[in-house]
């Protein structure tokens, strides 16, 4: 390898490791000027909790969701491919999965009642993949769900991304359509008999500088994919773009993005927001951090997509969080300025996993009564500090502060010290509404818990409400 592919893959490392991408630093933010993005950025904040789905043919397999294609990611992505040592035969044997995807068992409308059941304001959905499939009835290529080489497409859900999309909505939900800028299906990206060969990275086969022609081609194929996405299949609030490689000053790769980002908002989309995830600028309106939290709050808005299992698509093998891990995640996102995108990968045959479903609904029967200090609020120190999360609601002078308790077994004592140091004129414990009598210190508010809150298993958490003025 040349010395500047190897500078180019180093640079790549930098954007995603093992699949896992990093996020864009908060000083590299760029504020819109539209008035409408800005209140749809408040709006996003406000939202705090998305659902957030891997799925397309891979699910077959319980493998990472197209990763093991790429020779350079090799290394971490085939550690589950144990029935072959012949890497361009599992090549084909991937790229030919959308012959036996057929989830005849899917219920679109079961999936969108769950959401809304539960306390989830949006829903981010994988229309396409690295690997290329496509989620919706497109006319770019025929490697979709809705192709005649595909079993599904003959089902009346086989457009896959408007069924789930109208279902969603019609529950309330909000769109985010997760894009991938990179196809590794297209010739247009991954030529054949181009200069890497057979051995194949996370990038184009071929120097877009050489090749400009063939470059144009594929930006014209994005572009026509994504106005497809962003025209036909209703109000979108989010282009979420995976591949943080793609991008202007990166090996040529650039898809000229602002280009038909802007054309959607003028013509289809004018509220469109943009997650050009880890490139910064103007069309990262969203930072996404991977898999991780930040260990401080960051004042702009952004979104951490955490799996609920261990993995992002479905894995027949997967350990999946309790409700309260699932809590104490969110807890820890919101206390730091964020939302949480949480993600399960649906099952090969149409239905979600039970133990993905089953935590969703303890975290959903836990926001039903303490949901009043997520949604709609805004960073308060002294945010996180692993046994307490702290959030406001300015407009109504009110501080939620949450005890986190780790498991059933921990104790609960019957008097807290809460590390809040401003003056408060009521305390109140959400579930009960009745006031609870406090001493404010120099140490904080020490609260006397009621009887009932103290006996039996530690809940979740205990939460209190702080009333800042009277």
């Amino acid at each position: 390898m040349s010395e500047t592919k190897d500078v180019v893959l180093e640079q790549e490392e930098q954007v995603v490791e093992a699949g896992v991408h990093h996020f864009s630093k908060e000083e590299e933010w760029v504020k819109p000027e539209d008035p409408l993005l800005l209140e749809r950025l408040e709006w996003f904040k406000d939202q705090k909790l998305g659902l957030m789905m891997h799925w397309g043919p891979y699910s077959q397999l319980g493998l990472v969701e197209s990763w093991a294609l790429s020779d350079e990611d090799g290394d971490w992505s085939r550690d589950d491919i144990d029935w072959t040592d012949d890497m361009e035969h599992f090549k084909r044997e991937y790229f030919d999965l959308n012959k036996t995807f057929n989830p005849i068992r899917f219920q679109p409308e079961e999936w969108a009642q769950m959401a809304a059941d539960n306390g989830f304001k949006y829903f981010l959905f994988t229309t396409k993949h690295h690997d290329g499939f496509c989620m919706w009835d497109t006319h770019t290529t025929d490697y979709r769900i809705t192709g005649k080489d595909t079993p599904f497409h003959t089902h009346k859900y086989a457009d896959i991304c408007r069924v789930l999309f109208d279902a969603f909505r019609a529950k309330g939900l909000g769109i985010s359509a997760y894009f991938s800028k990179a196809d590794w299906h297209t010739p247009y990206y991954w030529a054949p008999g181009m200069e890497r060969g057979s051995h194949m990275w996370r990038g184009p086969s071929y120097d877009p500088h050489k090749y400009p022609w063939l470059w144009e081609k594929f930006v014209e194929f994005t572009h026509e994919q994504i106005m497809e996405l962003l025209t036909n299949y209703g109000r979108i609030e989010c282009l979420w773009l995976d591949a943080g490689w793609v991008r202007e000053g990166r090996h040529g790769q650039d898809i000229r993005l602002g280009e038909v980002v802007e054309r959607a908002r003028q013509t289809t989309q004018p509220w469109l927001l943009s997650a050009d995830r880890t490139v910064g600028g103007p069309y990262e309106n969203i930072v996404t951090p991977e898999q991780t939290i930040p260990e401080h709050p960051m004042n702009i808005p952004w979104e951490s997509c955490i799996t609920v299992g261990n993995s992002f698509a479905f894995g027949f093998d997967d350990q999946y969080k309790s409700g309260r891990q699932l809590a104490h995640i969110l807890l820890e996102v919101v206390s730091k300025g964020g939302n949480l995108a949480l993600n399960v990968g649906p099952q090969p045959d149409g239905r979600l996993p039970k133990g993905a479903v089953r935590g969703i609904k303890a975290l959903g029967e836990w926001l039903n009564t303490h949901g009043e200090g997520i949604y709609g609020t805004r960073i308060c120190g002294p945010y996180f500090t692993k046994d307490w999360a702290f959030t406001q609601k300015q407009e109504i002078n009110t501080v939620y502060a949450f005890r986190l308790y780790r498991n059933e077994n921990e104790a609960v004592e019957a008097q807290v010290i809460i590390p809040y140091m401003e003056k408060v004129e009521r305390v109140e414990l959400i579930g009960t509404n009745d006031a609870i009598s406090y001493q404010q210190t120099e140490n904080g508010l020490v609260v006397d818990l009621p009887p009932s809150a103290v006996s039996g298993a530690a809940p979740i958490t205990h939460t209190f409400k702080l009333l800042t003025r009277g």
